[in-house]
């Protein structure tokens, strides 16, 4: 790669791998997930989504480099309407904005 050319920032796309609705998401409220490698490449790849803190790294992980199948498949709207406070404090601002924008119900109540 040459000095004049740039790398696509981290969050194109982000906003096609955001459901249109939390009604979509399917994942577990609760059990041991292991995530492929393509996903948990350099880290843990088994989470026990029963446990707050795990979950909440995740969670963290799969809006940050999941597709949306991803998401749709081992995140549960519940859990993550739950954990939102934790989650937006520790994930960029423009992805927090793009999910808050599509999915309000997320920031309601």
């Amino acid at each position: 790669m040459s000095s004049t050319e740039v790398l696509p920032s981290r969050l194109h796309g982000v906003a096609d791998r955001i459901p249109p609705s939390l009604e979509m998401l399917a994942g577990p409220r609760s059990g041991r997930v292991t995530l492929p490698v393509r996903l948990a490449w350099s880290g843990p790849t088994d989470y026990d989504i029963g446990d707050p803190h795990e979950r909440l790294t995740f969670y963290c992980l799969l809006l940050d480099c999941g597709q949306r199948r991803d998401i749709v498949n081992y995140v549960n709207a519940a859990l993550l309407r739950q954990d939102w406070p934790r989650i937006r404090r520790l994930t960029a601002r423009r992805v927090m904005r793009l999910w808050e924008r599509r999915l309000p119900d997320l920031t309601a109540g």
